[in-house]
């Protein structure tokens, strides 16, 4: 018999493709890559999408979407999952399923994906509250921005105070931890907050004047998932990846019209 291995960095991504490159399933494979991973993908929806906003979306049947969840973690395995773009309460039911069944003991990185960086709106009322109920519930991490935590907890997050109180909601609905992202709060210092079932860690940097935003809910809970993946303990992957999200928005090259696309290949410029 072989001998079992230790965690390897193989990383499922169920999310929606950003044509744009910035967000989506493209900025999860280049994050997870970065730091180290394996990236796998089953493809939600494919979106028409660039540094303005999203200009259609095209969902994916759910068949095909659980289809390539299951072949990936049959044939190759997995040591953490990510999910982001889940567009209907059905998608979500789906691949809630598709994890019970097949992967029910790996670390989820739960991204609820729900309103665009431009402010299209990605999933249903139903779908929020499929997140709530079928997600959230054992799930290692949930990495909710304020607005995000605000639609999931109904509680008010306008403050660090708030970002708590949202956090230990998110643990009473059954998450082993919550990271709850201050990017969205104003000030000079961005704050998050990170709970889990042992305890609390606060996070802050000073704010990165820029426009080149897009892409870094996906790019942040993709790097902590990639470091899960290699067996970092939960608030040692919080910070190392905030350090790499914050390496990639400082080094952004300004790409497109709108709100532009972090630099993920910041990291390989530093090593020349």
């Amino acid at each position: 018999m072989a001998e079992a291995q230790g965690p390897q960095g193989r990383v499922l991504i169920i999310a929606g493709s950003d044509s744009g490159g910035g967000a989506g399933i493209q900025a999860d494979i280049k994050a997870v890559t970065m730091l180290g991973g394996y990236a796998m993908t089953a493809v939600t929806a494919i979106t028409i999408q660039d540094t303005n906003g999203v200009h259609g979306v095209w969902p994916v049947p759910l068949e095909a979407v659980t289809g390539q969840m299951q072949v990936t973690l049959a044939d190759i395995g997995a040591d953490a999952i990510k999910t982001g773009m889940l567009g209907s309460a059905a998608l979500v039911e789906a691949v809630a399923e598709c994890l019970s069944e097949r992967a029910q003991l790996i670390p989820r990185v739960i991204d609820p994906v729900m309103i665009s960086t431009s402010g299209h709106r990605l999933v249903d009322t139903k779908g929020v509250e499929a997140i709530r109920s079928e997600l959230v519930p054992h799930a290692r991490l949930v990495t909710p921005n304020a607005p995000e935590a605000e639609v999931l907890t109904g509680k008010a997050v306008e403050t660090v105070d708030g970002q708590r109180r949202a956090a230990e909601r998110l643990l009473e609905l059954g998450a082993n931890g919550a990271l709850v992202k201050g990017g969205h709060l104003e000030g000079r210092i961005v704050t998050d907050v990170l709970q889990t079932t042992t305890g609390e860690w606060i996070f802050e940097s000073p704010r990165i004047d820029t426009t080149s935003t897009h892409g870094t809910g996906c790019t942040l809970a993709s790097a902590i998932a990639a470091l899960l993946g290699q067996g970092v303990s939960v608030p040692e992957a919080v910070e190392q990846g905030r350090d790499y999200l914050m390496g990639a928005i400082r080094a952004a090259k300004g790409f497109g019209k709108g709100a532009g696309p972090v630099h993920h290949g910041w990291v390989l410029d530093e090593d020349e």
